[in-house]
C-alpha cells in the first residue's frame, strides 16, 4: 500500500508523460527548482521523488501503476 505522498508523485509523474511525453523529466525538474527557489523542501522532494519516478519507468509501467490505485 502506498502513502499519499508516494500517490501524489506517482500521479504527477503519468500526469506528466500524459501531456508531455519525453519532456516530462524536463518539466518535473523545472518544478523542483521552482520550489528550491521558494524553500519548499517538501514540495522538492515531491517532484524529486517524480523524476526518480520518470527515470525508473516507462510509459507502460506509470499507466498500469496509475490504473492499479
Amino acid at each position: 500500500m502506498l502513502d499519499n505522498d508516494e500517490r501524489r508523485a506517482r500521479q504527477e509523474a503519468h500526469w506528466l508523460m500524459k501531456e508531455f511525453g519525453a519532456e516530462a523529466p524536463l518539466y518535473a525538474a523545472m518544478k523542483a527548482e521552482k520550489a528550491i527557489e521558494q524553500r519548499d523542501f517538501g514540495r522538492c522532494a515531491r517532484w524529486k521523488r517524480v523524476l526518480e519516478i520518470l527515470a525508473d519507468n516507462g510509459p507502460a509501467d506509470l499507466r498500469r501503476g496509475a490504473a492499479a490505485e
